[in-house]
């Protein structure tokens, strides 16, 4: 039987240690406005456009049960700046760099050890005619 549901990336859920303590950061690291953390701390939200980004605990019944216990990423990175994520808790991994494409892309590590790639928007080439 045929669908005629267009399915749409609507959230990305980060498990992490700290539900609150991640909210906050990536709201003040990014500039994100917190949509919803809700009173247990099990849940948060951002308003980050069309895909929300969630997070909920590392360790909890339906996760660790079903698929095993979320791995932690070692630390240790090559240290370098990328400016406010840096300034609020982020480590550098890579310093921001110009790709053929026309974007400026650059990587932190966040408070939970996750990397984050961050990109600048890419401006459209011009045809030439």
């Amino acid at each position: 039987m045929a669908s005629n549901l267009s399915p749409s990336f609507a959230y990305t859920v980060v498990y992490v240690k700290d539900v609150a303590k991640s909210v906050a950061f990536y709201a003040k690291a990014f500039g994100y406005s917190v949509r919803r953390l809700d009173e247990s701390h099990r849940w948060g939200e951002l308003d980050s456009g069309q895909t929300t980004i969630a997070f909920t605990p590392a360790h909890q019944h339906e996760t660790d049960d079903i698929t095993g216990a979320v791995q932690t990423p070692p630390s240790g990175q090559k240290r370098g700046p990328v400016e406010r994520a840096v300034e609020n808790g982020a480590v550098p991994v890579s310093e921001p760099e110009e790709k053929e494409w026309g974007q400026k892309v650059g990587y932190v590590r966040d408070i939970n050890g996750i990397i984050v790639r961050m990109g600048s928007y890419v401006n459209p080439q011009q045809s030439s005619k």
